[in-house]
């Protein structure tokens, strides 16, 4: 039986497991997650009460969340493409930077992006002046980290970069890199460049209307 994946093309978390998916060719049902009356969305909250996506359908097995997908995929159906380095203190180096992308890029985006989806009377201006502040932090943190990097953990694409390929799309969209983060910027426009993504990119192209900020006329 085929990998079922709930997911929607243009969620930063969905394009997270889309892209060992791509790298390695594994064959995969796609189910979309239209909103919570879709099928498939109904499936989600009958395996999943959190009804969060994606989530991974392997027989009689089910993975919840993106990184936990991205490391099931390379134990059970590895491929090329290991996204987990075999040298521990790699596979340390590798989690770390995948927890620095969740936790310190796209959480604050997120929270920015929802605020403009409240009514305006709910809005939160000083939370999300301190969100905008914490992605300064993130982008000067990270450009000091990439000065000798390729990748985020090093010389060869992994779980991190996986990560941090939709969140730091989305987060230039939202807070601008700074220039003075030519570091980021040039690894922003590597992440572009690689296959997967790419490909995960012109995916959710049709939905860009979507991004309550508005989508730049770029990328």
């Amino acid at each position: 039986m085929a990998l079922q994946l709930y997911f929607h093309p243009f969620s930063s978390y969905c394009q997270k497991v889309l892209i060992p998916l791509y790298d390695n060719g594994i064959p995969f049902e796609s189910r979309i997650v239209e909103g919570p009356d879709s099928p498939a969305g109904r499936e989600l909250a009958e395996r999943w009460p959190m009804k969060r996506f994606p989530m991974l359908v392997d027989g009689d097995r089910t993975v919840m969340e993106a990184t936990c997908i991205v490391e099931y995929l390379d134990l059970v159906h590895p491929g090329p493409a290991r996204m987990i380095p075999a040298d521990p203190a790699e596979a340390l180096e590798t989690r770390f930077m995948d927890r620095f992308f969740d936790n310190y890029i796209a959480t604050p985006v997120q929270q920015i992006v929802f605020n403009e989806m409240r009514p305006e009377a709910a809005r939160d201006p000083y939370g999300v002046r301190n969100w905008r502040g914490m992605l300064d932090t993130a982008y000067a943190w990270l450009d000091r980290k990439m000065a000798d990097r390729t990748w985020a953990a090093g010389d060869r694409f992994s779980l991190a970069d996986c990560g941090a390929a939709p969140h730091l799309f989305y987060a230039d969209w939202t807070h601008p890199i700074p220039a003075a983060c030519g570091n980021v910027r040039a690894y922003r426009a590597r992440l572009l460049e690689h296959p997967s993504f790419a490909r995960a990119v012109d995916d959710a192209r049709p939905y860009r209307a979507w991004f309550p900020l508005g989508a730049p006329d770029r990328d």
